[in-house]
C-alpha cells in the first residue's frame, strides 16, 4: 500500500490543478453567447506563436504588452473580450490584469484547442 501513496498524492495533485484551471473558464455557452454580442477574441501567445497557427478573426496582443495595447483594440471596457493562449495559463493572467484596469466583461477562454472549438462551433 505504501508504494502507491506517491501515485495517489499525484494524481490528487493533477486533479486539482485541472480542476481548478477548469474553474477559471467561462463555458462554451457562455462564450458563445458573449460571442454574438460582439465579444473581442484576444489570443495572448508570443506573435511567433500566433503566426504558426491561431483563430479567425483573433487578435493578437501578447500578455506582456495587454495593459499598453489593449485600450487601442477594445477602448469601451465595458466590451466583452475572450482571451485565449496556448494552455490557459497567459490568458488567466491577462484577465486578471484587464479586471483590474476596470475592463468588465473579461473571460478566460483556455487553450488554443479549447477556444477553437468553442469559437468555431
Amino acid at each position: 500500500m505504501e508504494g502507491y501513496l506517491p501515485v495517489l498524492i499525484m494524481v490528487a495533485v493533477i486533479a486539482a490543478v485541472v480542476l481548478l484551471k477548469r474553474l477559471g473558464q467561462i463555458s462554451a455557452a457562455e462564450a458563445q453567447a458573449l460571442l454574438q454580442q460582439g465579444a473581442v477574441v484576444i489570443d495572448v501567445r508570443s506573435p511567433g506563436e500566433f503566426a504558426r497557427g491561431h483563430l479567425r478573426g483573433a487578435v493578437n496582443i501578447p500578455v506582456s504588452e495587454l495593459g499598453e495595447r489593449i485600450g487601442r483594440k477594445v477602448p469601451d471596457k465595458s466590451r466583452p473580450v475572450l482571451l485565449h493562449c496556448l494552455s490557459g495559463a497567459r490568458s488567466g493572467m491577462g484577465a486578471r490584469a484587464l479586471r483590474s484596469l476596470g475592463y468588465t466583461t473579461v473571460h478566460n477562454l483556455g487553450s488554443l484547442g479549447r477556444a477553437r472549438r468553442v469559437v468555431e462551433q
